[in-house]
């Protein structure tokens, strides 16, 4: 066989082994670790200025 060359039996066993996903009961997250940071540093009227500013086109 050629490079490229197409092979349905490749081809199935590929689509059989990507369709079976084995999902265990123990792979549900059960402890979350870390912290989230945000920084709202405009005000809301600066960020509706500026949002009228992009539609416009300025």
């Amino acid at each position: 066989m050629s490079m490229g060359a197409y092979d349905e039996d490749e081809h199935e066993r590929r689509e059989q082994k990507t369709s079976s996903v084995d999902v265990s009961d123990d792979d549900d997250r059960t402890q979350y670790r870390g912290e989230v940071e945000y920084d709202s540093g405009d005000s809301t009227e600066e960020l509706l200025d500026q949002f009228k500013q992009i539609k416009s086109g300025r």
